[in-house]
Formats: C-alpha cells, structure tokens, sequence
C-alpha cells in the first residue's frame, strides 16, 4: 500500500490501528486490499483515510463472523474497499419515521468573544446533549435546547476565548478556541505534536 507524500498515514495503517485495538486475529490484515490515494472531499482532515479504514474494519469484522460460523469453503474471503467509494459513502444521509435529522445541534459552531471578536473565537460542539448542556452552564445560560443561538452569542461578548477554552476544558467539555498558525505552534499541544513521530508506509 502507498501513501500519497502529504498523507499523515497510509488507510493499512490506521485500519491495523483499529484492528489491535479491537484484539481481532492480525492475519486477517493480509486479506484487504485498499485502493485508492488522495483526498476524496475538500477538508484539512484526511476523511477519505478515516471512512476507508473504518469501513474496511467492519468489513473485515463481517469475514471473520463468517469464518468462525464456518463460511464457505472455510477460507476467509478476501476484501476490497476503494477509497473514493468510501468516503462518498460516508457523506450519505439517513431518516428516522421519515424524517431527515438535523446533523448539527443549532448551537454548535463558531462563536465571536468580546466585542465583535476582539476576544478571539471559540467553536462549540453541542451535538451531545452533555456538551451542550455543559457550555451552557457555563455561560450562565439554562440548559436544554430552548436555548436560543443569540443568547449564547451575546453571552460569549463577557468572555475570552482561551479564557473559556480553559474553562470549558476543566469542566470536561468540548470547547475550543481559534488560533492563527503561529499561535497553534506555540501551544503546548501543538509543539507536541510537532515532535510525536510521523509514520509513513513506502
């Protein structure tokens, strides 16, 4: 398997990742193929690599069901997932009774702090009603999703966005605050990740 140069890991490295953590048998990896290179969608996040290797995991996992169910010929099958096909497929949708859900709480997002962002901005994840409930705690605001948009808008102008960041993350909640690239650099996080590893399949 070949990893495009700008890949930050090949899709056999991430699936075998998901596979020891799961404990399931490493000579099934011999059994997968994964075609496929580069970006599928337009995003700074290696999506196609994620939905390829995910479903190339469950994949994988269905063989060996079979396998100990005694399946054909008792050999294990062998699997194809192509990259472009997965993540294509990850985009799709799905009703629950008919009716398409929202994929995003209506609070999540990108927040300005202080007057008119003078405070730096902070993105929310509220699509778990936890995190939700929790940020808005933490803005002084009542929980559950009668809470406006506005409100939490107007709530963040008392805020600064590491500030809250810091705030959020002792809480246990999923609140993080924008950074230029110099900044991110900076970070302790970020000069972590700077120097972890990088691996790269030839």
């Amino acid at each position: 398997m070949i990893s495009a140069p700008n890949e930050p890991a090949a899709p056999l490295d991430a699936l075998a990742a998901l596979w020891r953590a799961a404990e399931l048998p490493a000579e099934a990896l011999g059994s997968i193929d994964l075609p496929g290179t580069g970006p599928v969608v337009p995003s700074s996040f290696p999506v196609a690599i994620a939905a390829q290797a995910s479903l190339a995991a469950a994949a994988l996992a269905a063989v060996e069901i079979d396998l100990r169910r005694g399946g054909v010929g008792g050999a294990r099958d062998r699997v194809t997932v192509d990259r472009r096909h997965a993540a294509l497929e990850a985009r799709g949708w799905f009703s629950l009774d008919g009716r398409v859900p929202e994929p995003w709480d209506p609070l999540s997002g990108l927040y300005p702090c202080g007057d008119d962002g003078a405070g730096g901005w902070v993105r929310i994840h509220a699509n778990f009603a936890h995190h939700r409930d929790g940020a808005l705690r933490l803005l002084g605001l009542p929980p559950g999703p009668g809470t406006p948009r506005d409100a939490v808008t107007r709530a963040l102008r008392e805020h600064d966005a590491l500030a809250f960041e810091d705030a959020a993350a002792n809480a246990g909640l999923v609140v993080a605050a924008a950074r230029t690239f110099d900044a991110w650099d900076a970070h302790p996080q970020g000069r972590a990740l700077a120097a972890a590893p990088t691996r790269r399949r030839a």
